[in-house]
């Protein structure tokens, strides 16, 4: 048996005539893989050919009410039945009935009565036909499918290497611009210490070094997007942390807003930096009040997310989640502002209303903390920020107030290694006001030399990146294996890959971060140089 002949065959007959059936039925019914259904009501000639899932039809010419010419016509109409083979079966060999016949849309015509044989093959022939164009046409419907897909998951991986390449621009960026922040308000800072201002001058200093703190914010959004970012995360209880944002979300969103806390019970903890996260949602709610106008619904849920649960992207989660989310009952956003909400300085508002960073700083922060963050928008009806944080094993610590830092000197030795001269000058003219000895070096090879050459230091205070043949971490190895009881403070525009690991900071690493003001800088000193002093006791 040759594959056509092995081809399964659902015939449908449709004729007035009972003996049709007989006649044909008898020669066809001993064949493999052919099977014969026959009613003489062509009316439901379209049902009938449905039920019974046809590969061929054979239908009458002549018949009391519709026709064969009619049932063509029925057939062809029909999204479901307009490919189904149909042999017209008449008495009358006349050209013209084949012609109309063929137009309207039959595929063969036989004259009654065919030789039984040639029937069947007719038969397997249309049928074979007829199943392969469905299969094409599957094939070509899973084609397109699959091109669809092909073209998603391109445009994703596009977005995600332009988000990449972004966030490595706007790391670059904000490492150097944080060190022009650093010079400026060092400066700044001794001009205060020492210089002999009157007060107008101090005001201009004090609204000069406001504009430095805005500038450090700036390039503090800048990182957390390219998560470059050093994070200082903790394992905490979300629920009261969310809890205790109510009222300065309150006061952030006005008297007409309302604010609705919908906190799941026995929500899981996570390893989160909190002051991060407290960033995040307040600039996600200033985002709501001026998509609400001031007038809206602003929610925050939180619930735990097991292990196999939804993703943003669909995939099964590997791990339990935390899950926050952030919606306002605002304009909402048309998809194609929702594709580029991610990117920052992308925004919608008027210009002086905003940076365009405070989405991309949510992602930047999201994706550094190990989580997934999605966005849910609608034109009219509001926007929903999605953020899963990983779920954490750990115990909350209780962490005591921390004070205001103070201004404070020390007389002790600090050595200071920068390679950008003018910030290296400024940190070492603000230490010496403070009344430190102050030993500078321009990179980590001469300080590396000055210290194996004997110079006594009682805290090294060095940039984390820097040219040369010896890096910073090199240079502190050095420091701890001569002089012990030295203490290591690193600063960095950015430290991620050298410091930072998935941006996390090992335990025992200090690092402060550019620019600093100079009552952080010397309560860093003053803390580490107690620490020390309560070693060495």
């Amino acid at each position: 048996m040759n594959d056509t002949q092995s081809q399964n065959c659902s015939v449908l007959l449709i004729d007035d005539e009972a003996m049709a059936e007989d006649l044909i039925g008898y020669h066809l019914s001993h064949q493999t893989g052919i099977r014969l259904r026959y009613d003489s009501c062509a009316e439901q000639a379209v049902a009938l050919c449905r039920d019974t899932a046809a590969t061929v039809v054979l239908v009458d010419l002549r018949m009391p009410g519709p026709d064969g010419f009619d049932v063509i016509r029925m057939l062809r109409a029909d999204t479901d039945t307009e490919q189904v083979p149909i042999i017209l079966l008449s008495s009358e060999d006349d050209a013209d009935i084949k012609a109309r016949a063929f137009a309207l849309g039959a595929n063969d015509y036989l004259v009654k009565w065919p030789d039984a044989r040639e029937l069947e093959a007719r038969i397997r022939y249309h049928s074979a036909a007829y199943q392969a164009r469905r299969q094409r046409d599957a094939a070509f419907v899973e084609l397109r499918a699959r091109e669809e897909e092909l073209r998603a998951s391109q445009a994703a991986l596009h977005q995600a290497q332009k988000m990449e390449a972004i966030g490595q621009l706007t790391g670059g960026v904000a490492h150097d611009f944080n060190n022009v922040l650093q010079i400026i308000g060092g400066n700044l800072h001794l001009l205060q210490l020492t210089g002999d201002v009157n007060a107008q001058g101090m005001a201009r200093i004090e609204n000069a070094l406001s504009g430095v703190e805005r500038g450090a914010r700036l390039a503090a959004h800048l990182l957390a997007f390219a998560r470059r970012q050093p994070l200082q995360n903790t394992v905490v209880q979300l629920a009261p942390v969310l809890a205790n944002m109510d009222d300065m979300l309150r006061r952030v969103l006005g008297p007409r807003a309302v604010v609705v806390t919908d906190l799941a019970p026995q929500l899981w903890n996570t390893e989160v930096d909190v002051s991060q996260l407290n960033n995040v949602i307040l600039n996600l709610a200033i985002n709501a009040r001026d998509a609400m106008d001031g007038d809206g619904t602003l929610t925050i849920r939180a619930r735990n997310i097991a292990a196999g649960g939804a993703l943003p992207d669909r995939r099964a989660a590997a791990t339990d989640y935390v899950l926050i989310e952030i919606a306002d009952t605002g304009a909402g956003m048309p998809d194609e502002v929702l594709q580029r909400a991610f990117e920052p300085f992308f925004t919608t508002k008027p210009t002086g209303h905003g940076t365009g960073l405070g989405l991309s700083m949510t992602y930047g922060f999201v994706k550094q903390s190990g989580g997934e963050i999605a966005l849910q928008s609608k034109v009219g009806e509001g926007t929903c920020v999605q953020i899963y944080l990983p779920r954490s094993q750990g115990v909350p610590v209780a962490e005591s107030a921390a004070a205001t830092p103070a201004l404070a000197g020390g007389v002790e030795t600090i050595l200071v290694v920068e390679d950008e001269e003018d910030v290296r000058l400024s940190t070492v003219d603000l230490l010496a006001a403070l009344g430190y000895q102050v030993l500078s070096a321009a990179d980590a090879e001469q300080a590396a030399r000055l210290v194996e050459g004997g110079a006594r230091i009682d805290l090294l205070f060095t940039d984390v990146i820097m040219p040369g043949r010896v890096t910073s971490l090199e240079l502190s190895e050095i420091v701890q294996r001569l002089q012990p009881q030295a203490r290591i403070l690193f600063t960095s525009g950015y430290a991620e890959g050298v410091l930072a690991h998935d941006g996390k900071l090992p335990p025992g690493v200090h690092l402060l971060q550019k620019p600093y003001t100079a009552e952080t800088l010397s309560a860093r000193i003053r803390h580490l140089l107690r620490k020390r002093a309560v070693t060495a006791a």
